[in-house]
């Protein structure tokens, strides 16, 4: 046979040689050992942790008639067959070429047939989520109820696209990423037992760049070791990887930590010139940050090879902040970069960022805060605009003689008023007390604390000025915002929870402008009047005197004693 890959050589024959997945291996052990298996799995995680080698390993266990506490033996005809893929009773599937409902109508009718040489038929479907939902339905009653001897493990790398029926029918186990830690040692038994030469911080490179996966980390070794001729160096490992130096990389932060936008940019230029990918590149240099953050917070969680005296000084002279924006910078360019074919220009950007990056501007807006200011910039624009109009309408007032303007004016004015609703207006106004409104005024700062920025400008120049236990008679001073508010549903059901949440109770709001309160209130206090007036009939001069009473302690009741003054006609 020819040249094997290593993942496809070194691929673990045992649940002990499962590199990071402790957890799942010991209880796979334990459930064969005691004969508590299940009848159908899920494996998910990252690619490259062992989820497919995980399914075979316990395929040859659960056949095995010479396990030793869930381990396979490896040694029998059944253990071999499977590590052969040559045994008929496990039956390896690819759901992202078989993923039709006729495909799973077959793998449905053939289950019910004994298995021919092992105990258990087991069904490995790597890729499961890529089953159409016709084909997951055909599979649903299967999974739920299959015969006593048949196992079904399921494999994916995106757990989210499978039907929830799927799932609850099945035992889920989470593969994580694999620490870099174990990638590392792992690699160096592999080189040990080859015999093969290898540097240190050549395979710390390699563990980085698999990114948790351990396939992807033999397969970046097996390029490594075809590349130097049998032999994994330093600078091999970067060239396969598209790594950077930390010469280079540190040359390369100097220049950004100390502002020198120009010699920054002609040191990117000279990394780039050597063939580093910029994917990787920024990947450097987030680590790097990092790493710098971690020394001002917890220098112990850093390795000691890493600390050099130029990096803790450059810690030591780094505010954090300078930090915590870089980071997020990077992170944002990254997610830019994922979609452009342009990656160099990202770069250069980010360089010119980072460069100009100082500790009093350190922390970058979010899009959802510029989007935020535009808005408000906005509003303020209109504010002045509505402003200035309102001054030249007053200056008008003063020098219109005619009558005709006047009163084409107020209906101008009147059509511009928003309406109010008097059926939502008079139930807060027969209920309302003083106490309601002190109440209402304490809590309104807070309130405003709930809404969003934009929602705040809008509620800014507001007050409650009539409260009852179930509702609240809100004044705006502009016109405009009064009829922008009413036709808001987000801000009034932002408003609505925030006032059940600080009253304990839902309440009715009704929003006024500042000149129409004054009338509606005066309105509704004539006609209580003559309501009470036509309600004595029988004693006009008690009537009298009980209904100008009653409009009184009305009004006391609604705006308090010391803002009523009672005048003789």
């Amino acid at each position: 046979m020819g040249y094997q890959a290593l993942y496809r050589v070194w691929r673990p024959q045992r649940f002990e040689d499962l590199v990071g997945q402790k957890m799942i291996t010991q209880t796979l052990k334990n459930a064969i050992a005691t004969g508590q298996t299940s009848h159908a799995y899920l494996f998910t995680g990252p690619r490259g942790t062992g989820k497919t080698s995980a399914a075979k390993i316990f395929a040859k266990a659960l056949n095995c008639h010479h396990q030793e506490n869930g381990e396979p033996c490896n040694n029998c005809d059944i253990c071999r067959a499977i590590t052969e893929g040559r045994l008929n009773d496990v039956i390896e599937i690819d759901a992202a070429s078989n993923n039709s409902v006729d495909e799973v109508r077959d793998i449905r009718d053939k289950v019910k047939y004994a298995p021919t040489q092992a105990d258990y038929k087991v069904y490995i479907i790597d890729e499961v989520h890529m089953l159409s939902s016709g084909a997951f339905n055909a599979l649903l009653k299967t999974l739920e109820e299959p015969p006593a001897n048949v196992v079904f493990i399921l494999a994916t790398t995106e757990p989210h696209k499978i039907p929830a029926t799927i799932i609850s029918r099945t035992q889920r186990f989470d593969f994580r990423r694999i620490d870099m830690r174990d990638i590392y040692e792992r690699m160096v038994y592999i080189l040990d037992q080859k015999k093969l030469n290898y540097e240190e911080k050549a395979l710390k490179v390699i563990a980085k760049a698999a990114a948790g996966g351990m396939r992807d980390a033999l397969s970046i070794l097996d390029q490594a070791l075809s590349f130097g001729g049998g032999e994994v160096t330093l600078q091999n490992a970067l060239l396969v990887t598209g790594s950077v130096t930390q010469d280079k990389l540190k040359n390369y932060l100097q220049k950004i930590f100390t502002h020198q936008t120009a010699e920054a940019l002609d040191e990117l230029q000279s990394i780039l010139e050597e063939g580093k990918d910029a994917n990787r590149f920024i990947e450097d240099v987030i680590d790097y940050y990092r790493n710098l953050l971690i020394f001002k917070t917890a220098p112990e969680m850093l390795e000691k090879e890493e600390i050099t005296e130029d990096f803790k000084s450059l810690a030591e002279n780094t505010d954090a902040k300078v930090l915590y924006g870089a980071i997020d910078i990077l992170n944002q360019q990254q997610q830019n970069m994922r979609f452009s074919t342009h990656t160099d220009v990202y770069l250069e950007v980010l360089t010119i960022k980072l460069a100009q990056l100082k500790a009093e501007d350190s922390v970058p807006l979010t899009d959802d805060a510029v989007q935020t200011i535009k808005k408000l910039q906005e509003q303020l624009k209109s504010l002045q605009e509505q402003f200035e109009k309102l001054k030249v309408a007053a200056k008008s007032k003063e020098i219109e003689p005619m009558k005709t303007k006047a009163s084409t004016r107020t209906k101008a004015q009147h059509r511009n008023t928003p309406k109010v609703d008097l059926k939502k207006v008079y139930p807060v106004l027969t209920n309302a007390t003083r106490d309601s409104l002190v109440q209402l005024k304490g809590i309104w700062g807070d309130l405003m604390t709930m809404l969003s920025v934009t929602q705040r400008a809008m509620m800014n120049i507001t007050q409650p000025v009539a409260a009852s236990e179930n509702g609240v008679i809100v004044s705006f001073k502009y016109d405009f915002l009064c009829e922008k508010a009413m036709v808001d549903e987000e801000l009034i059901q932002a408003l609505n929870n925030g006032l059940e949440r600080l009253v304990g109770g839902k309440m009715t709001l009704v929003f006024i402008t500042q000149t129409q309160w004054p009338k509606m209130r005066q309105k509704y206090l004539v006609e209580h009047k003559e309501e009470l007036e036509n309600s004595g009939k029988d004693d006009k001069k008690e009537a009298s005197s009980t209904q100008e009473d009653a409009v009184i302690s009305e009004a006391e009741k609604m705006f308090g004693k010391d803002v009523v003054e009672i005048k003789e006609d």
